[in-house]
């Protein structure tokens, strides 16, 4: 009995699907279309994103071994058209790359284009603190000690992956200022940093080095 009876409940499940296919059938056939459209659409769009990227990433670097090789015009006007239609990560990369190219050839335009990236809001905080640090080393040679670390400010007064070469800079500043207890506080500070970076402690070991053994006093 319990057989005839599964058979009847199957029967009758059987009907219903038939039935709801039968009402439903042409929404159904237009939904499954849908489907195969989007997934091909959503897998066309995913070889065009991943083709734009790689094309993009061959540009980038055709134009760091265009630097490289001394070709500083070809760079700048690779680096300037990525900037004008890459993709948002690496045109910000590019921008970077571009006022560091600028610097090269002239200190103030890569100084302006550094700044102009530090006070871009749409640019995320650590690359933005990185281009404060370029623009920085930029003008060390023209801005004496205060001036220096007045700029520097923003980096040394938190803690960031910049910090540590921020104090650098400054002490080095300081030390060439003759102002040997202002460069031994910056030092210190990385000496004790855990989070500086062990080739930056072991440039601070040699400028403690240097200070230990006080101003070099030449004969009259």
């Amino acid at each position: 009995m319990s057989d005839l009876f599964n058979e009847i409940d199957e029967e009758v499940r059987r009907d219903k699907v038939l039935d709801f296919w039968m009402r439903h059938r042409n929404g159904l056939i237009v939904l499954a279309v849908l489907i195969v459209l989007a997934t091909a659409g959503y897998t066309s769009w995913q070889k065009h994103v991943r083709g734009k990227a790689e094309a993009t990433a061959a540009r980038f670097e055709a134009a760091i071994e265009d630097s490289r090789a001394g070709r500083a015009a070809d760079a700048e006007a690779s680096l300037r058209g990525l900037v004008a239609d890459a993709p948002d990560g690496y045109k910000v990369l590019t921008r970077l790359r571009l006022a560091s190219e600028e610097g090269k050839q002239d200190a103030a335009k890569g100084i302006a284009a550094f700044e102009t990236l530090a006070a871009d809001a749409s640019v995320p905080e650590v690359l933005r603190d990185l281009a404060r640090y370029r623009a920085a080393v930029l003008a060390s040679d023209t801005l004496d000690q205060a001036a220096l670390s007045k700029r520097l400010e923003p980096l040394t007064v938190k803690i960031g992956p910049w910090t540590g070469l921020a104090q650098e800079l400054i002490g080095l500043a300081a030390l060439k200022a003759g102002d040997f207890d202002g460069a031994g506080r910056m030092f210190d500070a990385i000496a004790i940093d855990r989070n500086a970076p062990t080739s930056l402690k072991q440039r601070v070991e040699i400028y403690l080095g240097l200070i230990r053994g006080g101003p070099v006093k030449t004969s009259p």
